[in-house]
C-alpha cells in the first residue's frame, strides 16, 4: 500500500492534531508552480542631482545606450527633510536622461526596474516634501530627486493555473461528514507535505475544496479538487521533499544533490523542522564546515547549518538571518570558530570581487562579515 505523501487539514489549524486532519492523500497533481517573473516597469526620476555610482552609470548609459545600476532605494522625505519611509527598485537599468524642464541644472532620468515589493503603493511624497534621497544597496549615496513618475505599460493577462488535485484521499472528520451529507461547500483547507512516518514535514498551500470524485487508487478513496488561495510551492520543493522523505536527514550533504533553487528551499525546510528544544552548545566551540559543495550562496548556509547542527541543520539562510542566529537559540553560542575545509571551492565559485547591489555576497565578503561578528574563520 502506498504511503500518503500529503495531509489535508483545517486551514486555520496552526499545528494540526489528529482530529484536525481531514484526509490523508497518496499524491497530488498540479501542486507545484514557480511564481512568474516580476514585471519590469519604466520609471522617471524627475529633477535628479545624481552622485556616486548613479552619476557614473548615467555617463555610461549616454555612451552605450543603457547601463546597469542594481538596487536603488528611495528614502521618502517629509517637509523638514527627515526620512519617513523607504521604497526600493531592483535590477535597475538606466535607459536615458534629459534636462529637467523645471530646472536645467537637474536631470530627468529614465530607468527600467522591478519593484522590490509590488504590493506596496507607489511611494508618493507628502505635501511640501523636497522629494527622495537616493541610495544604493549598502546605503551608498546616489544623490536626490524631486519626484518619481511611473510610466504605465500594458500588462499581459496572467495565464490561469489549473486547480490542483489530491489523489487517493481517505476522508475523515468534518470532510467525511460533508461528503456523506452531500454538501456542496466542502470547506477550506491547507495541504501539508508528510514524511514516510506520517509526520507533517512542511506546509504546502491552502485553498477551497471545490469538488470530489471516486478515486482509482482504491475503494472508498476520493480524489479532491482544490482551488488555491496562496502561492503554490515552487518546483524546487519537489526534490527537497523527496530527500526529506525519511525524515530529518541522517546523512550529511544530501543538499548537495540540489540545484541552487532547491538548496534555497532546503533552508526553509531545515528551519521549519529544527528542534528548538535542543540547547545551544557552549561558547568557544569549533565547527568544521565541509566546503566541497559550496558552489553558491545557499550552499554556504546549507553547509553552515550542518556544521553547527548536524545533517539537515539550520543556522541562517542570509547574512541577516545568520546574525539573528548569533543571538542564541539556534545551536551555537558566540564566540566560536569556523574551520572552513576546501575553501578554494567557494573562493572560485562565489568570486572575490563585488559585482553590483543585490547580488549574492562574494567569498571575501562572507569572510569579512564573519570576522565583523567576532567569528574566527580558519581556512583549511
Amino acid at each position: 500500500m502506498q504511503l500518503p505523501k500529503y495531509a489535508l487539514a483545517a486551514y486555520d489549524a496552526e499545528e494540526p492534531e489528529h482530529d484536525q486532519i481531514w484526509a490523508l492523500c497518496a499524491d497530488a497533481e498540479d501542486l507545484f508552480a514557480d511564481p512568474p517573473p516580476s514585471e519590469r516597469v519604466r520609471f522617471e526620476l524627475l529633477g535628479c542631482a545624481p552622485e556616486g555610482r548613479l552619476a557614473a552609470a548615467l555617463a555610461h548609459a549616454r555612451a552605450e545606450g543603457s547601463a546597469p545600476l542594481g538596487l536603488l532605494a528611495l528614502e521618502i522625505l517629509d517637509k523638514a527633510g527627515n526620512r519617513i519611509d523607504e521604497w526600493c527598485l531592483e535590477d535597475v537599468r538606466i535607459v536615458g536622461d534629459r534636462p529637467c524642464a523645471r530646472e536645467l541644472s537637474l536631470r530627468d532620468i529614465s530607468v527600467e526596474a522591478r519593484e522590490a515589493d509590488s504590493r506596496r503603493d507607489h511611494p508618493g511624497r507628502p505635501p511640501l516634501s523636497p522629494g527622495y534621497l537616493l541610495l544604493g544597496g549598502r546605503d551608498e549615496p546616489y544623490g536626490r530627486c524631486r519626484d518619481l513618475a511611473h510610466v504605465s505599460e500594458p500588462y499581459a493577462e496572467p495565464r490561469p493555473e489549473p486547480p490542483l488535485r489530491l489523489l487517493g484521499c481517505s476522508p475523515r472528520g468534518a470532510l467525511r461528514t460533508a461528503l456523506d451529507a452531500g454538501d456542496e461547500e466542502l470547506g477550506h483547507a491547507q495541504i501539508l507535505r508528510l514524511d514516510a512516518f506520517g509526520r507533517a514535514l512542511q506546509y504546502a498551500v491552502e485553498g477551497e475544496i471545490t469538488a470530489w470524485i471516486p478515486s482509482a487508487h482504491g475503494r472508498g478513496l476520493v480524489d479532491l479538487t482544490l482551488e488555491p488561495w496562496s502561492q503554490r510551492p515552487p518546483y524546487a520543493a519537489r526534490a527537497v521533499w523527496d530527500l526529506w522523505w525519511d525524515g530529518v536527514p541522517a546523512e550529511p550533504n544530501l543538499w548537495a544533490r540540489c540545484d541552487t533553487a532547491s538548496r534555497d528551499f532546503w533552508l526553509g525546510t531545515a528551519l521549519t523542522n529544527r528542534d528548538g528544544r535542543i540547547p545551544d552548545a557552549a561558547p568557544g566551540a569549533a565547527y568544521h564546515l565541509d566546503g566541497r559543495h559550496i558552489t553558491d550562496e545557499p550552499g554556504f548556509y546549507c553547509a553552515l547549518g550542518e556544521a553547527v547542527n548536524g545533517p539537515g541543520g539550520y543556522f541562517g539562510r542570509s547574512l541577516a538571518a545568520f546574525d539573528d542566529c548569533l543571538c542564541g537559540g539556534f545551536g551555537a553560542q558566540w564566540p566560536f570558530t569556523v574551520v572552513w575545509h576546501d575553501a578554494h571551492v567557494a573562493r572560485t565559485c562565489l568570486g572575490v570581487t563585488p559585482h553590483a547591489d543585490g547580488r549574492p555576497p562574494a567569498f571575501e565578503e562572507l569572510l569579512d562579515h564573519l570576522a565583523g561578528k567576532g567569528i574566527e574563520v580558519v581556512l583549511a
